[in-house]
């Protein structure tokens, strides 16, 4: 027996917190999960690791990195892996839910505000402001990424063929991401050093022991043990669950439907999102600008400066989206009703997923536990999302300082382009205060935002 299973042994007689004394936990760790995953997870682990020792370090960090191997937002993840340790399924449900349903509330509020009052000149000089903010963010999301993913020759190469395939080829995202996986995963067997994916999240000095690790080296957690029957049982709740009512949506409003399309496209990118959100607004500002016309281009920044702004998941920012196309394409509804059911119904088919991955793979994540193959496909993608969020950068970059883009035709290829006439030059240096604020003085985002909204105010002559 190794020295944290005696210790985990030892300290038996400690009991797990009580299902209520952890639903407040959890409430607590919603309201407060603000600063993005990296934030998220580390009030996760001062809550749960090193002030209550509900886990230990060990598998915190286990269930983190089984967390990143999966779509969708991994801090909302380990938050519904460890409700379901500490209390099985309904534990991770209330774990999940509480750590998106603040900020969900909080965004469908911001939403509303936003189309009854966007035009109001004090609310457009905040949102000139925080747009701004918003690209010096992203930028500085990219350089934060690249210097712990881009760690040799291969990476870098891995992120610029992602970006220049985006970027000048507009090659899907999906198809990226899939592609960036084959390459680490054939990498692998070729230089196994190419793509090697070490601890990216330790933590210095001996590892501590959670009450969940006792019961864990003594077999009394039943429910993680996995079966082919727990597995086809989760798979038959939820995967109706999730898509059941897309297809419902499909068959009473036709296939054309903004709801049959934010169903079956947020359902798409629930299972693509790897890398978190910063990876998926390129592609899915493009689709909702471009392809379905449901927002403008300035419209996806100010989502996510609304959702840089909230507790929880980045990923919020779809709900925003969802919003705006119910909103302009209500049917019979009323409008708000309309962007509110639109809001909601992205939510479920964003979050339905993640409590289907936990559910179904967690019990199987020990037998993930050391495999190389799989950590150097992570790391050719991870390399793949520094090249993702440098195309974002620019996607945002050129509609945030230029009022004109057009797609110019270059040696065959149709990019993207400004016109270098339409800069504007109260947003151009917005951006570039900020940037200097996060990167040069390293300032909080929440600080930056501020004084970039004020900024803006100031600028756009909103108090006039």
């Amino acid at each position: 027996m190794n020295i944290a299973s005696k210790v985990a042994v030892e300290r038996a007689d400690e009991r797990l917190p009580s299902f209520g004394e952890a639903t407040r936990v959890w409430a607590r760790i919603g309201l407060l999960s603000f600063g993005g995953p990296a934030g998220q997870i580390a009030l996760m682990h001062r809550e749960l690791v090193e002030e209550r020792r509900w886990i230990g370090e060990e598998r915190f960090l286990h269930a983190l990195n089984y967390c990143m191997l999966l779509p969708g937002p991994e801090a909302q993840q380990l938050a519904v892996y460890i409700g379901w340790l500490l209390h099985r399924t309904l534990g991770g449900l209330i774990a999940g839910l509480l750590f998106v349903l603040p900020g969900a509330l909080v965004m469908l509020g911001l939403s509303i505000l936003y189309v009854t009052l966007r035009h109001v000149p004090l609310v457009d000089g905040l949102f000139f402001g925080v747009k701004a903010a918003v690209l010096a963010i992203v930028i500085e999301a990219g350089v934060r990424i690249s210097r712990r993913a881009l760690r040799n020759g291969a990476m870098v190469a891995v992120a610029a063929a992602a970006f220049i395939l985006l970027f000048l080829f507009k090659v899907p995202f999906p198809a990226i991401i899939l592609g960036a996986g084959f390459v680490g995963w054939l990498g692998h067997r070729i230089r196994p050093d190419w793509f090697g994916n070490g601890s990216r999240h330790g933590a210095a000095g001996p590892a501590s022991v959670g009450l969940i690790d006792g019961l864990l080296a003594r077999g009394e957690l039943a429910h993680v043990r996995p079966s082919a029957a727990k597995a086809i049982a989760v798979l038959a709740v939820w995967l109706p669950l999730w898509l059941g009512p897309v297809a419902l949506l499909w068959l009473l409003t036709g296939s054309g439907s903004v709801w049959t399309q934010i169903g079956s496209f947020f359902s798409t990118m629930a299972v693509v999102t790897f890398g978190g959100a910063y990876a998926v607004l390129a592609y899915v500002a493009q689709a909702a600008v471009d392809g379905f016309g449901w927002l403008k281009p300035g419209e996806m920044l100010d989502g996510l400066g609304l959702a840089e702004t909230t507790p929880g998941p980045l990923i919020l920012v779809l709900q925003f989206v969802g919003f705006l196309a119910g909103f302009r394409a209500p049917g019979s509804l009323p409008p708000l009703l309309a962007g509110s059911f639109g809001a909601l119904l992205t939510l479920w088919v964003t979050f339905a997923p993640c409590f289907l991955w936990i559910f179904l793979g967690a019990p199987y994540v020990e037998a993930l536990r050391g495999n190389r193959g799989l950590s150097a496909a992570l790391g050719a993608i991870t390399a793949a999302v520094v090249g993702v969020i440098a195309n974002l950068a620019l996607w945002f970059g050129l509609h945030v300082l230029f009022h004109e883009v057009r797609s110019m035709a270059i040696l065959g290829l149709e990019p993207d382009l400004p016109v270098l006439a339409s800069l504007d030059w109260r947003a151009a240096l917005l951006s570039a205060a900020a940037a200097i604020m996060l990167l040069r003085f390293k300032l909080g985002m929440m600080p930056v935002l501020a004084a970039c909204a004020v900024a803006g105010v100031l600028l756009k002559g909103g108090l006039g």
